[in-house]
């Protein structure tokens, strides 16, 4: 009685051909190759879930976080109007967000000049050294 718990029979492996055992090592390292691709592919699906799941997360807070920034507003123009009249406390936020707004675009739009033009300029420097050099021995080699 043969079965799967049976030992193998060392003349059936003795019969196998050179031919059948590399057809079976190129199916078997086909197999691990592929059952490895999926592993990855599930690897790579639920890192992706959970970073996608965070994003939506982040973008929440930011939405939120404009809220908070409004209600912090009205916060300041309602502290101010208990000493000045309504109108006055909303101009004076109003001013002081603008110049605050003034501010930062100012900053970030020269941060933005100085980024430009997006070339790297010293490599492009040195490349040009670097084919004027070649170019120099070249032509001295020449003469």
């Amino acid at each position: 009685m043969t079965g799967p718990s049976a030992a193998p029979d060392p003349t059936a492996a003795a019969d196998r051909t050179l031919g059948r055992l590399l057809s079976d090592l190129s199916e078997q390292v086909s197999r691990l190759v592929r059952a490895e691709i999926e592993l990855a592919k599930a690897e790579i699906t639920g890192r992706a879930k959970q970073a996608g799941l965070g994003a939506g997360l982040l973008v929440a807070a930011g939405v939120l976080a404009l809220y908070v920034l409004g209600a912090l507003i009205a916060t300041a123009i309602l502290g101010l109007a208990t000493v000045l009249p309504a109108w006055l406390a909303a101009l004076i936020v109003t001013l002081v967000l603008i110049l605050v707004t003034a501010v930062l675009g100012g900053i970030g739009a020269k941060q933005v000049q100085r980024a430009n033009p997006p070339q790297p300029v010293r490599a492009t420097e040195q490349a040009r050294l670097t084919v004027e050099a070649l170019k120099g021995a070249v032509s001295g080699g020449n003469h």
